[in-house]
Order: structure tokens, then C-alpha cells, then sequence
């Protein structure tokens, strides 16, 4: 599939081109600025718990050692959904309202990491995951190369990391667990570079100011999930339990 972004460098004439790189280059740090701000917005929450929870273990068992624990797993997924799905009936700032809740809801969901795992390795990580994403994320919006034909492959590696991450709830086995770890990593390093490109060459696409709004949220989603997923996998790998 041809990059659009490079179609409209050669048919464009060189003021449309300008205006062009000014309107992606406002695009994509809005996409940023959303994806970071939700990162943050988890981060707090996560720690805010984490900090009641170290003082109060009956809230530790009340979240995540009873049945509710299901509800916190899969609150993040109903957000995604609602996002997905409803990115064409609510408007921008809907969206955008969506994604917040969604972002704190993570937050909670994701909280036990501090019963588990020292705070200085959580902070370790965080930052290795920063530098990845960084990287990544730039040569998905540098590179020549079309990574569309990786999209098919990585999701179905996420479909794959999902049974494999429920059939080992069962089984509870370490060196399973060490290879889901190694695959999720692996696999959302690749979703981050594709992400980025798709994202960039989805703003060719928009035909309003209130599409590319709509655009940005969606994107800033699909990188924070691609960012707090490579995290979490990061942190069973190198984190200091505790």
C-alpha cells in the first residue's frame, strides 16, 4: 500500500506540502499529548491505590482477591469498546471523556504492581519503557518501510498472548509466564512502530477538524495500550518483587 503522506510530497504543490507537514506535525503531537497525559493520569491513580493499599491490605483483598478483581480486568476492555464502536455517534469531547475513565479505570486495574514489586523497579521500568516507546515510536514515523503487511501478523500474535495468558491462570507455570513475557514484549515493541505509521498515514484520511479530533483520540489509545502493555510485560521480566 502506497504511503499517502509521500503521495501527497510528490503530487502536491510545494505550499500544499507545507501547510500538510504543519497539519501532521499538529496531529501527531496532539496524539502525543493525549497518550501521555492518559500514561500520567494511570500512573497517579495506580499509585494512589497502591499507597492506600499498603496501608490498608483489606482493600487489597476487597479489589483484587475476590471476584471483583474479573470486574477491574475487564473494565479497561469495555472502555476500549466503547471507544471503538461509538468513535462515529459521540462527539470529540465524549471521546475524550471516555478516555480519561478509561485511563483511571486502568489506573485502579493495574495498582496491585505496587504489592508486588518494589517501587524503585517499577520506576526502573517505567523509564526503560519510556526509552523503547521513544524509539520505537520514531522509526514508525521515520521509516520509508510500509509496516502494514506486520498488522495482520501482531494481532494475531495479541489473540495468541491473550489464550496464552488465560490458559496460564490456570496452569500458574514460571517458565510459561517467562515466554508470555518475552512474546508480549516482543509483540507491542512491533505494534508500536506499526501504530505510529498507521496513525501518521490515517491523517491523509481526515476530511474535518472534528474527524482529526476523533483521529487523535483514537490514536493517542492505540499507543497507550501499546505503551502500558509493553510496561506491565517489561515489569514481570525485570521487576524486583517484593
Amino acid at each position: 500500500m502506497a504511503d499517502p503522506y509521500r503521495t501527497a510530497m510528490r503530487t502536491g504543490t510545494a505550499t500544499k506540502t507545507a501547510e500538510f507537514d504543519a497539519g501532521l506535525r499538529k496531529y501527531m503531537l496532539s496524539v502525543y499529548n493525549y497518550m501521555a497525559s492518559g500514561v500520567l493520569l494511570t500512573g497517579i491513580v495506580a499509585m494512589v491505590f497502591g499507597n492506600l493499599m499498603t496501608g490498608n491490605p483489606d482493600l487489597y483483598q476487597t479489589l483484587f482477591a475476590s471476584p471483583l478483581r474479573w470486574v477491574l480486568a475487564l473494565a479497561p476492555v469495555a472502555y476500549v469498546m466503547v471507544l471503538s464502536f461509538g468513535i462515529n455517534k459521540l462527539s470529540a469531547g465524549a471521546l475524550q471523556a471516555v478516555f480519561w475513565a478509561f485511563a483511571a479505570t486502568m489506573g485502579v486495574s493495574i495498582s496491585w504492581i505496587f504489592m508486588h514489586f518494589t517501587d524503585a523497579s517499577i520506576a526502573r521500568v517505567f523509564f526503560i519503557t519510556a526509552a523503547a516507546f521513544g524509539g520505537l515510536s520514531l522509526f514508525g514515523y521515520t521509516t520509508k518501510r510500509n509496516l502494514s503487511g506486520l498488522g495482520a501478523f501482531l494481532v494475531m500474535g495479541v489473540i495468541g498472548l491473550v489464550i496464552a495468558v488465560v490458559v496460564n491462570a490456570f496452569l500458574q507455570s514460571t517458565m510459561m509466564q517467562f515466554i508470555i513475557s518475552v512474546a508480549g514484549v516482543l509483540i507491542f515493541a512491533g505494534l508500536t512502530a506499526y501504530d505510529t505509521q498507521r496513525i501518521k498515514q490515517s491523517y491523509y484520511m481526515m476530511s474535518s477538524g472534528q474527524m482529526a479530533a476523533k483521529g487523535a483520540i483514537m490514536g493517542a489509545v492505540s499507543l497507550y495500550l501499546d505503551f502500558i502493555n509493553m510496561f506491565m510485560f517489561l515489569l514481570q521480566l525485570f521487576g524486583n518483587r517484593e
